[in-house]
């Protein structure tokens, strides 16, 4: 996550899935924003205010006439102040003054203050969230520019119930707040990207595969959901997880599952991204049983491989309003072979790295990558997290 320099001001209100605030504060910092907390009065009983100080570095805001306020109209300030604002929890006391433009406490006169994108988690009982004057105040809420509600979670409640109403984890709210504060050039487009390793049996217990983990891929997806694109994200076999709204993960095993996936998705998207590293040959006859080995007999094991289907070309060969963007792992003659193959593959760019590259290719959390496209020209960058350099290549396609 990347907040550096922003100003995030957290709102809490009187709710019990305050105690999960602080971890909230601590997740902006560590992605480099200052922090400025607004509180109710009720929600200082979950969460003390030497607690909240100490971790955003700043006073606590939680009483309009308080004779230690900066000055008289601190609740201007501080929106104007403010980057983005995000209520949580938002109990059903607090949306419903927000809704009604009503403004009788610090939080409240902040949120009507506030012209910045505002995050709203709600939480609260099941009973209450589905009441319908609760709903009615949600989605008059979710009508106004500038405001994203966070769907709540399914799960057992402080009430003991088990229901709705679960408040978003912090590292959910966390990616909400990302999104707010990235500009939104990929609004109504569809992505598709493939991810991972994929792995052909050879028996039930074994199987031919890479060592790709994933990590571009999803770098990749989140950076284009960011942005404000739906994705649909065709992944191999990876440890890596993902969580965003916009992100719908399609799991596969095998290369023809990733083919028939693609090839599925590809006519609806707008862009699509091929960085899974996808087995070219699978044995022609998987083994239905555990194949056992003699070795008193000294026997070889002889596998026929045979071509899996060619996920590449098949895009290529048929797309029309798709860009298609590849990408190529090489040992040498790096920029011949992947010039070549964008070529041949007919794609509109390919990110090239290269095994010689220290902290670049599989299992890093790094990479460095040259980016070529069909009119001759090339993008060198440095090494870089995954992440900036899921960046890198969504800037270089969105600028040519």
């Amino acid at each position: 996550m990347n907040l550096q320099g922003k100003h995030i001001v957290i709102g809490i209100s009187g709710g019990i899935a305050a105690y999960k605030i602080p971890s909230l504060i601590r997740l902006c910092i560590k992605a480099g924003a200052d922090v400025k907390v607004i509180t109710t009065t009720n929600a200082l009983n979950f969460v003390t205010p030497l607690t909240l100080e100490t971790l955003s570095h700043n006073k606590v805001y939680s009483d309009v006439f308080a004779p230690v306020n900066d000055h008289s109209t601190e609740h201007i300030s501080i929106s104007q102040w403010a980057d983005a604002m995000v209520v949580a929890p938002a109990t059903a006391n607090i949306i419903a003054k927000f809704a009604n433009g009503i403004a009788d406490d610090a939080l409240s006169t902040q949120f009507l203050s506030c012209t910045a994108p505002i995050i709203i988690a709600p939480a609260m009982n099941t009973q209450m969230l589905h009441h319908p004057a609760t709903q009615r105040n949600i989605a008059l809420l979710a009508n106004y520019n500038n405001i994203q509600i966070i769907n709540t979670g399914r799960g057992e409640l402080a009430c003991g119930d088990v229901g709705d109403g679960r408040m978003a984890e912090p590292e959910e709210i966390l990616t909400y707040i990302e999104q707010a504060l990235t500009t939104q050039d990929l609004k109504d487009k569809r992505v598709m990207i493939t991810a991972g390793p994929t792995r052909e049996l050879i028996d039930p217990v074994r199987y031919i595969s890479n060592f790709s983990t994933g990590k571009m891929g999803y770098a990749l997806a989140m950076e284009c959901a960011k942005r404000g694109a739906q994705v649909s994200l065709v992944s191999g076999p990876v440890s890596e997880t993902i969580n965003h709204p916009n992100i719908n993960i399609i799991n596969v095993v095998t290369a023809q599952e990733m083919y028939d996936a693609t090839v599925r998705e590809f006519d609806q998207c707008d862009l699509a991204i091929l960085c899974a590293a996808v087995a070219d040959f699978k044995v022609e006859k998987m083994s239905e049983h555990k194949i056992k080995c003699n070795r008193q007999d000294d026997n070889n094991l002889r596998l026929n491989l045979i071509a899996n289907p060619d996920i590449a070309a098949e895009l290529g060969r048929c797309k029309s309003k798709q860009t298609i963007i590849g990408f190529a792992l090489e040992t040498d003659n790096e920029q011949s072979n992947a010039i070549e193959k964008m070529q041949k593959k007919n794609f509109d760019y390919i990110v090239l790295n290269s095994l010689k590259n220290e902290g670049a290719g599989f299992g890093y959390d790094t990479n460095q990558i040259t980016i070529f496209n069909r009119q001759g020209q090339n993008y060198n960058f440095p090494l870089k997290t995954k992440a900036e350099v899921a960046k890198d290549i969504i800037d270089t396609i969105l600028k040519n």
